[in-house]
């Protein structure tokens, strides 16, 4: 064997780890989003942070879709050696890869649910209207007490 048949399976192995690694990376990325917006969608916070979360976990669960429900990244890992099946190439333990989609649908549909519910309640009190901002123009110095300026907003608005 010559010293690049033996570095071979070694650079193939590193690549696998750091496959395994960054996908594994995404997998928490992507569930820290579909936490944050059922916390966010449960709170009843339907905003602009939640919507960003919300386009993270759409985006994961389109290109999954898109690949014919199979992660991108698993055939990657596969072609560099792993043998194991789907989803079986990130580091967590072996029951919860294999039942992620299982757990991860039924926690979009809620979240989807809840959000669903808050913007229909926003809606219908009024408060989803587009906000109004106050002008910096509106805003005018008011001494304080020993000479520091307080500022006050008028109540004047521009739309």
């Amino acid at each position: 064997m010559t010293a690049v048949d033996i570095s071979r399976p070694r650079l193939q192995e590193a690549e696998l780890k750091a496959v395994k690694a960054v996908h594994t990376l995404a997998w928490f990325t992507i569930e820290a989003a579909v936490v944050y917006v059922l916390y966010a969608g449960i709170r009843g916070r339907s905003d602009r942070r939640a919507a960003i979360a919300g386009t993270v976990v759409f985006a994961e669960t389109a290109v999954f879709a898109g690949n014919g429900f199979h992660c991108p990244l698993t055939a990657v890992a596969q072609r560099l050696g792993d043998s194991h099946g789907p989803v079986t190439d990130i580091y967590l333990p072996k029951w919860f890869a294999h039942n992620l989609p299982a757990i991860h649908v039924p926690l979009i549909m809620l979240a989807v649910a809840v959000h669903w519910r808050n913007l229909r309640r926003q809606y219908r009190s009024g408060a989803g209207d587009t906000p109004k901002r106050v002008s910096r123009a509106s805003s005018h110095v008011v001494p304080g007490e020993e000479g520091v300026g307080v500022t006050r907003v008028t109540g004047e608005t521009n739309s």
